[in-house]
C-alpha cells in the first residue's frame, strides 16, 4: 500500500527518492503491536528517567559536582541518541509507517553514528573522572575543575558531530537506482550501503576506519583507567569500601559491556560478515536497552540522588 516515488535521472535510470524498512515485518502483527507497547513503555522510561537526571542536577547543590555532570550529559545524549531511531521504530510496528525519505534516511544515519561517537568519547572521559576520584581524591578538586569539564564536554560533543561529517557529504554522492527496501528498522550502514547502485566502497573504508578507531581507540582509555581504579580499590583498607566499589564498578561494566560488545560485533569487522538478521538484534541493544540501563546503573543506585528525588517529590506533592 505504500506510494513509492521515483524521479528520471541520467541515463533512464529510476533515482530512488524513498526507503522502505522493513523493520520486523516477518513477525505476525499481533506481535508487533505487542512489541510496540513495549517499546513505547521502554522508551518513555528511559526519557523520563534521564530528564529527571538532568533536573535534578541543575537544582540541587549535592549533585553539582564533576561526576554528575557528566551524567547528566550522558542522559541528555541518551535521549537524542535513542530518540533518533526509537520514534521511527514505534511507527513501523504501531501503524506499518514504513517509509522514510532520503533526506530523513541519511539524518538517522548521520545523527545515530554521530552521536554514537559522542557518547564512546564521553565514556572515556567519566572513566577518567572515576579515576581520578578514586586514585587521587585529595588532587581530584584541584585537576576537575568546572571549566575543564565544561571543555571536556565539549570536545566530546564537537569530536563527534564533526568527525561524522564526512558521512553526509559521501550519501548524498550515492544514488539508489534498484530496490528500496532497506532490511533493518533504521538507515544502518550495511543495508543502506547494499542498495546504493554507485560505488560505495570510499564509504565502507572510511566507516570501517573511523568506527573501529573510535570504538577500539576509547576501549583501550576507558579499559586503563578501570584498571587503574580496581588496582586503587584493592588497596582500600576497609573490606565495606572495597566492595561498594567493586559493585559499583561491575554495574558500570554491565552497561559497557552491552554498548562496546553490541557495537565491535556489528562494526568492527569487514563488511562481508555482517549478518543482517544479527546486526537488527544487536541494533535493539544498542539503541534501545543500552539508554534505558543508563539511568538505573548511573544514578537511580545512588543514595544521593535517591535522597535528592525523594525530597523533590516531597516538595512537589503539596502544589499537586
Amino acid at each position: 500500500h505504500n506510494k513509492l516515488i521515483f524521479n528520471m535521472g541520467p541515463e533512464n535510470e529510476t533515482a530512488v527518492t524513498e526507503f522502505i524498512l522493513e523493520g520486523f515485518s516477518g513477525l505476525d502483527q499481533r506481535l508487533q503491536l505487542f512489541l510496540s507497547l513495549v517499546l513505547l513503555l521502554v522508551y518513555l522510561t528511559t526519557v523520563m528517567g534521564n530528564t529527571t537526571i538532568i533536573i535534578l542536577v541543575c537544582v540541587d547543590h549535592r549533585l553539582q559536582t564533576p561526576m554528575y555532570f557528566f551524567i547528566s550529559n550522558l542522559s541528555f545524549l541518551e535521549m537524542c541518541f535513542t530518540s533518533s531511531i526509537s520514534i521511527k521504530l514505534l511507527l513501523i510496528l504501531s501503524s506499518g509507517r514504513r517509509t522514510i525519505s532520503l533526506n530523513s534516511c541519511f539524518a538517522q544515519s548521520y545523527f545515530y553514528f554521530a552521536l554514537g561517537t559522542t557518547e564512546f568519547i564521553l565514556l572515556v572521559v567519566m572513566s577518567f573522572d572515576r579515576y581520578v576520584a578514586i586514585c587521587q581524591p585529595l588532587r581530584y578538586a584541584a585537576i576537575m575543575k568546572p571549566q575543564l569539564c565544561v571543555h571536556l564536554v565539549l570536545a566530546a560533543w564537537v569530536m563527534g558531530i564533526t568527525l561524522l561529517s564526512y558521512r553526509l557529504v559521501l550519501l548524498y554522492r550515492l544514488t539508489f537506482c534498484g530496490s528500496n527496501k532497506i532490511h533493518h528498522f533504521f538507515c544502518d550502514n550495511s543495508p543502506l550501503f547494499r542498495l546504493s547502485c554507485s560505488d560505495s566502497s570510499l564509504l565502507w573504508k572510511m566507516d570501517s576506519i573511523l568506527l573501529s578507531f573510535v570504538v577500539l581507540g576509547s576501549l583501550c582509555f576507558v579499559l586503563a583507567f578501570y584498571t587503574g581504579i580496581l588496582f586503587c580499590i584493592l588497596h582500600l583498607p576497609e573490606a565495606s569500601e572495597r566492595r561498594r566499589a567493586f559493585t559499583t564498578c561491575s554495574s558500570h561494566f554491565t552497561t559497557l559491556a552491552i554498548a562496546y560488545g553490541s557495537c565491535i560485533a556489528t562494526y568492527v569487522h569487514p563488511p562481508e560478515h555482517i549478518s543482517l538478521e544479527a546486526n537488527k538484534i544487536l541494533a535493539l541493544l544498542n539503541t534501545i536497552l543500552y539508554p534505558f540501563l543508563n539511568p538505573f546503573i548511573y544514578s537511580f543506585r545512588n543514595r544521593t540522588v535517591i535522597l535528592a528525588l525523594k525530597e523533590a517529590i516531597a516538595f512537589a506533592l503539596p502544589f499537586s
